[in-house]
């Protein structure tokens, strides 16, 4: 656990400056906060002292709560931090007898920010970076936020900030009030003691932010823009309660005042400090994180190395997407297709990605076309022969991508990594006719591949570390989230999730309504149904899948003919607008009363009826069904070494597939439900259905021992 420390110097001037010292971000630990409040209370004692400045060592400021801190005090680990001494601590900053200036340079963020709230003042550098994330993990803000921010900026902006977690840069906390001035990184320091004597002297007012007025609205406006943010945040997730609860310690404050406001915000805080969710996100936040720690490759001291020249094969929807996100940060991109037609396509869709980004106000129309600039169509690989990483994203056939890897071997220098995104082909198979078995890799992105965050990289036997490095080098430098995995058919998300919709067709085909599924699970909190996802890959990638799991695993795979029904009439999922939905515009997805002609002949065809029990499953039951697999191969991924830690599938089920991160992801979910339940579950219904449902070694013996499935295999075998 973090230590930290401040350190408080007096000037000549009568100034005491306390700077926080916790490298990298100046988090609020345990060991900082009594520090603060110790050289803070000197500070107030001490006769030659008449204004305090508030600074982060290092050109940062406060990078908010150490989640060490929150993850212990869950864990009952720690007694003496309580909450409520936090929020007396910033009590006191704000009715202090001296004035007290927050220097903000960097990151102001959650409880950081809250501090700085309860100065008189708050200069900042112009690339100072202002946030309140707290509800991304599970909690509200708990150090005053939620009545002192509303105070100095008003509720409509307020609520977008901590609703939405939304980062605001320095000039535009200027422009709301949050920030007084916005100073050099050379200034800030010296303009922050000015600003304190100003205060001391009364050359400037002594704002407290609790007793501000005039940036509230009127009561009836306030009314309805508490209603209207309680509507959104109903909307964007229906299961989450804490972003409401957060709603009601703003209203609170607004109807009974600042005081009455910040004992509702102490008691909600604390309370949700120990929820599932809170836990849940904690888990999902920590787990990101170790995703990057990969035993025999990031424990061998390698750096990455500078790779500056990206080359992708391929401009489809896959290819284009991660194109988008190459140049989205900076990277120069030679884009490759077979034809002028096809490489046009290509083309257009990046633009069209960058000019959603436009749309949306995220970059201007000057830096869209200055990031164009780094894309260049080519028809041949003429231009291979400087490039670092190539990243292949052609169809998944078996011997167009061997053709074009032996293509790259021949034109591409010696060091770079050839990376191919197939999401089901054995990458042994796709090189096996090259000597450059060392530095193929995958390189799994997830459609659309410049907004889903999860990068699945792929080894081999024969794949060098360095080019694992590499490769999560970019993905860290293109946002993603990488897990690291070993080759195998599916590789780890997909073969995790290939039961998703298997199971829903087996439900499907015995009289079940798809629409119901598709609603059970979104009621889960998943993004989509199994049904509706399958019109999103489209049914050719989910037919072709299908047969690739069958010859793999013919034991556990449920053979429906529904899709092959459909692509004969050329329905083929959202690209052609006919699947399980009809699609109306870009994204509207609306109930087919065609598709059940379907479902009726596939019946007909099978001779199956209609199983009245599980016609008659509830919601939850649904989604139990429809994920007990899910977890069943999850497992089966685990004990293989697909994936070598069971946080790293909560990640790819939580990035990859959409899986709830207030449920912690889908291993974390298994234990929160606890492993006998699971396979007591899929042991009643294999007798009833079939060896589909049969659960597996890993999942029986942890299950018979009581040991969590997420627990690792040392612990596991120790235990057993």
């Amino acid at each position: 656990m973090s230590k930290g420390r401040t350190d408080m110097e007096v000037g000549a001037d009568g100034v005491a400056v306390i700077a926080v010292v916790n490298p990298p971000v100046n988090a609020l630990s345990v060991d900082v906060l009594y520090s603060l409040m110790g050289n803070y209370e000197e500070a107030i004692r001490r006769n030659d002292v008449r204004a305090i400045v508030l600074i982060g060592k290092g050109g940062i400021f406060c990078g908010g709560l150490d989640i060490n801190v929150l993850g212990a005090i869950q864990k009952n680990i720690l007694e003496k931090v309580k909450v409520d001494y936090i929020d007396a601590m910033t009590d006191a900053l704000e009715v202090a007898v001296k004035p007290l200036v927050a220097a903000i340079d960097g990151l102001a963020f959650g409880g950081g920010l809250e501090f700085s709230m309860a100065c008189q003042a708050r200069i900042s550098t112009p690339m100072a970076q202002l946030c309140l994330p707290e509800l991304q993990l599970g909690v509200i803000p708990g150090f005053g936020g939620t009545q002192r921010l509303p105070r100095l900026i008003g509720l409509t902006k307020a609520l977008e900030m901590i609703m939405l977690s939304k980062h605001i840069r320095a000039e535009e906390a200027h422009q709301l009030g949050l920030v007084d001035a916005i100073v050099s990184p050379e200034e800030l320091l010296r303009a922050a003691r000015h600003w304190a004597l100003d205060i001391c002297e009364s050359r400037r007012p002594w704002v407290r932010a609790l007793s501000k007025t005039d940036k509230i609205e009127p009561p009836e406006q306030a009314r309805e823009i508490l209603k209207f943010a309680r509507d959104q945040a109903q909307k964007r997730a229906p299961n989450l309660k804490h972003p409401l609860i957060c709603i009601d310690v703003i209203k609170e404050g607004i109807v009974s005042g600042p005081r009455a406001g910040l004992r509702k915000e102490g008691i909600a805080f604390q309370e949700l400090f120990f929820s599932d969710t809170c836990k849940s996100l904690v888990h999902v936040f920590f787990s990101q994180r170790a995703t990057l720690k990969i035993a025999g490759v990031t424990d061998l001291g390698l750096m990455p190395r500078n790779l500056t020249k990206v080359a992708i094969v391929g401009g489809g929807l896959m290819g284009s997407g991660i194109a988008t996100s190459l140049i989205l940060n900076h990277y120069p991109v030679v884009l490759k297709e077979e034809n002028e037609k096809f490489l046009n396509a290509g083309v257009d869709r990046i633009k069209a990605n960058l000019q959603s980004h436009v749309r949306k106000g995220k970059m201007t129309q000057e830096k869209c076309e200055k990031t164009l600039s780094l894309l260049t169509g080519v028809l041949d690989y003429e231009r291979f022969k400087d490039v670092d990483l190539v990243i292949e994203a052609v169809m998944d056939n078996v011997k167009l991508k061997q053709q074009i890897f032996a293509e790259l071997e021949r034109h591409c220098p010696p060091h770079c990594i050839l990376a191919t995104t197939t999401s089901t082909i054995d990458l042994r198979l796709i090189g096996q006719n090259t000597n450059c078995q060392d530095r193929i890799v995958g390189a799994h992105f997830f459609n659309p591949a410049h907004t889903v965050p999860l990068l699945e990289i792929v080894r081999t036997q024969h794949t060098l570390p360095q080019a694992v490095i590499d490769l999560l080098d970019v993905g860290k430098k293109i946002k993603k989230t990488p897990i690291v995995v070993r080759n195998c058919t599916g590789f780890a998300v997909n073969r995790m999730f290939f039961p998703y919709t298997q199971t829903a067709l087996f439900l499907l085909d015995r009289g079940m309504d798809l629409y119901k599924i598709d609603h059970a699970c979104t009621g889960f909190g998943m993004p989509v149904g199994p049904f509706r996802l399958a019109d999103h890959v489209g049914f050719g990638v989910a037919l072709g899948t299908g047969m690739q799991y069958l010859e793999d695993f013919p034991d556990r795979v449920y053979k429906s003919m529904l899709v092959p029904l459909m692509i004969e009439d050329k329905w083929t999922g959202k690209a052609s607008k006919r699947g399980f939905y009809m699609y109306e515009g870009r994204r509207k997805a609306i109930p087919d009363p065609d598709t059940m002609t379907y479902v009726d002949k596939l019946r007909s065809m099978a001779g199956s009826s209609t199983d009245p029990e599980l016609v008659k499953l509830e919601d939850k039951d649904i989604v139990e069904m429809v994920l007990f697999p899910v977890i069943n191969e999850a497992c089966r991924v685990l004990d293989e070494g697909v994936a070598v830690k069971a946080s790293d599938l909560d990640i790819a089920s939580v990035f990859g597939m959409g899986f709830p991160p207030y449920r912690g992801g889908i291993m974390y979910w298994a234990d929160s439900i606890d492993a006998k339940r699971v396979h007591a579950m899929l042991s009643e219904w294999e007798k009833k259905y079939g060896q589909f449902f049969r659960p597996c070694s890993y999942l029986s013996e942890r299950a018979a021992a009581g040991v969590p499935l997420s627990a690792a295999t040392s612990q596991a075998k120790a235990r057993l």
